[in-house]
Parts: C-alpha cells; sequence; structure tokens
C-alpha cells in the first residue's frame, strides 16, 4: 500500500466547488473519474478544503492510497492525459502513510483580486471582482494589518450545517497591495471559516467606502457577530494560493 500526495490546480468557474454535489459537477468528481480511467478504480481520496462554487485553486493537495504500483511521475501524466484543461495535477509524491490532506495540513494561503478601473477587464469575467471607484490601498493595507493574529473570527464567517466548534485562527499574514489596476489581498492562516476570506474582503470594501475605520477592525472582531462585518464578497475574485506542510512557512512554499 503507497499514500500519495497530489497537487493541482484548477479554474473554478464551471465547477461548485470542490466537494462532490448530487446535481452540479464538482471538481472532485472530474478527478475521481480520471483517476478511475488511470487506476482502474478509485481510492478514496482526501482534499486538503472545500471551496465554493467559483473559488479557484493554485495550489489544492489531496492524497490516496493505493497498492497500485504506477510511477508518480507517470501518474502525473496519465491523469493530465484525461483530465479536463482546466484542472491539472503538477506534482506526485509518495508520503508516510499517516499523511491525511486535510488533517495534516498547517495552514493555507488565499489571494483575492480586484481590478480596480473604471472599466472592466474584458478577460476577468470569472476570475476578478470588478471595483470601478477608486481604491486606496495604503489605507486597505492599514486595515488588513489588524486581521493579524490570533483571534475568535466568528463575525467573519457564515454558521452553516457544518456547526459553530471552535472559531478561533491565527492569521500570520494579512497585506492588501497594488499591481497597476489590480489590487490584491494575501491572507495566510492556520486555518479558515466558511466564507471568512470573502467577508474580510467585504469588510475592507466598506473601508474604502468609508463605512468603516481600519480601527474598527478589532471592534468587529470582539463583536463576535457575523451582522457587525461587512458584506460577503463574490467567490470569482478568490484563489487558494497555497498549502502548508510540515516544516513549511506560512508565506512560503517549499519544493
Amino acid at each position: 500500500m503507497r499514500n500519495l500526495q497530489l497537487r493541482l490546480s484548477y479554474d473554478g468557474k464551471h465547477y461548485h466547488g470542490w466537494q462532490v454535489q448530487e446535481n452540479a459537477v464538482a471538481v472532485q468528481e472530474v478527478f475521481q473519474d480520471a483517476l478511475k480511467k488511470v487506476l482502474g478504480h478509485c481510492p478514496d481520496i482526501k482534499g486538503c478544503s472545500r471551496t465554493d462554487s467559483g473559488v479557484h485553486a493554485l495550489d489544492y493537495c489531496v492524497s490516496l492510497k493505493t497498492e497500485h504500483t504506477i510511477p508518480c511521475e507517470r501518474l502525473v501524466r496519465a491523469l493530465n492525459h484525461f483530465l479536463p484543461p482546466d484542472i491539472a495535477v503538477f506534482s506526485c509524491r509518495e508520503v508516510p502513510m499517516d499523511f491525511h490532506a486535510r488533517y495534516s495540513c498547517t495552514g493555507k494561503e488565499y489571494i483575492y483580486k480586484i481590478w480596480n478601473h473604471p472599466v472592466r477587464d474584458p478577460f476577468g469575467d470569472g476570475y476578478l471582482l470588478h471595483y470601478w471607484y477608486p481604491l486606496d490601498e495604503t489605507l486597505l493595507n492599514e486595515a488588513a494589518h489588524y486581521y493579524l493574529g490570533s483571534h475568535d473570527f466568528t463575525s467573519f464567517c457564515t454558521l452553516d450545517s457544518r456547526g459553530k466548534g471552535d472559531l478561533v485562527r491565527n492569521v500570520t499574514r494579512s497585506a492588501v497591495t497594488r499591481e497597476g489596476n489590480m489590487v490584491i489581498f494575501t491572507v495566510a492562516a492556520d486555518g479558515f471559516l466558511y466564507n471568512m476570506v470573502r467577508i474580510m474582503v467585504g469588510t475592507l470594501l466598506r473601508v474604502a467606502q468609508g463605512k468603516f475605520a481600519p480601527e474598527d477592525i478589532p471592534k468587529i472582531l470582539e463583536a463576535k457577530d457575523r451582522k457587525a462585518s461587512g458584506p460577503t464578497a463574490p467567490p470569482w475574485g478568490l484563489y487558494l494560493n497555497r498549502v502548508f506542510y510540515g516544516g513549511e512557512e506560512h508565506g512560503k512554499r517549499s519544493e
């Protein structure tokens, strides 16, 4: 028996997230179909995270156990042969038997892309949030720094059937930068709650609109009330950027 770790990227525009859905196509379903064509069966695969409908992944990790002897490099090539153009496996390696894509994960990093220009980018449909009013990235970066540290993020999550549980997360990176007309929010943490990054973005946009001041962020966190924060930003600007394991630092990806 072998335990394999595979890293992949996918364009989530045409998928209803990672996890298999009853009445919609998910990335996991398509990946499992390709895996079955290569291995002759579909092992039980573990994904590192759920992603919402329309959310993209630049680095997504799955683990699976199989008795198949196919070398890792051949598995990568074979999977990419059967996968559609919007999903690609970029690495595979054997890992210890106790490795689990989700439970062994020590942190994740997301980015959220905002096209800040009066005219929309015709190539950004489904990949960027178009925000046509001017954004002061220095002000937003100041506000983003208040997310850093260990906090109860009740105000920044949508509660669902997954239950409340422990809503404390440790944010190790939170910054807003600009590259031309693109404003990018980067956030890394030991874990994320449902819709957490999208609500963080929506709250930053409320700062941009003058409805919150940067120094209001700690008060919103202390409120532990979803109604205290901003709206949930659309999913299409969100990318799972990095997934961290073992000695990997939050903010650096080990090769």
